[in-house]
């Protein structure tokens, strides 16, 4: 149970309800880091509206999301996010075996070059911004990255450690499913 008061699903009105109604219908559940944004209906939203947007990536993967979800996660010391993340990875056919390798070390991700490249400039980007050079920004179009796809993996990585931040500071519980 978090530390402040929340919206449970039978509570739930207005923007609370539609939010809660459209990821029960999507997920078959409410997680409990969506229920923790309840207490702010504009933040819920807004957390919706990024969520709804990287499930429907026009380029960025959704194993490749995960991958970064997962080791931000880890590096913040969100245990909800790093569960909740694996989960989706296993559940996406990862073995068990490569998302530990992929969390001891990024680089051994089971990922194709063009990907694996992607998450090792986000997570440079994410933990050491400053040691990001034009010559990183240019091996990922070389890939055949745009500069959408750089700027929104890397904005995935902040927003991850920013919802981090609200998940350990006011204690979501890993979901029950």
């Amino acid at each position: 149970m978090p530390i402040i008061r929340t919206v449970e699903t039978n509570e739930a009105v207005g923007t609370v309800a539609g939010i809660y109604a459209a990821l029960e219908q999507a997920l078959g559940f409410v997680p409990n880091s969506m229920k923790l944004l309840s207490s702010s209906p504009k933040t819920l939203d807004r957390q919706f509206q990024t969520i709804s947007y990287y499930m429907n990536h026009p380029t960025l993967s959704q194993s490749l999301i995960a991958m970064v979800r997962v080791l931000v996660s880890m590096k913040t010391f969100c245990a909800y996010c790093v569960d909740i993340n694996t989960r989706l990875l296993h559940d996406m056919g990862f073995s068990a075996e490569s998302i530990q390798a992929t969390k001891k070390n990024p680089e051994m991700a089971p990922l194709g070059e063009k990907e694996k490249a992607m998450l090792l400039f986000v997570m440079k980007s994410v933990f050491d911004g400053h040691a990001v050079e034009k010559g990183d920004i240019e091996q990922l179009r070389q890939l055949g990255w745009t500069d959408m796809d750089m700027l929104d993996a890397t904005a995935l990585g902040a927003y991850m450690m920013a919802g981090d931040i609200l998940y350990n500071a006011f204690k979501v519980e890993k979901d029950a499913i």
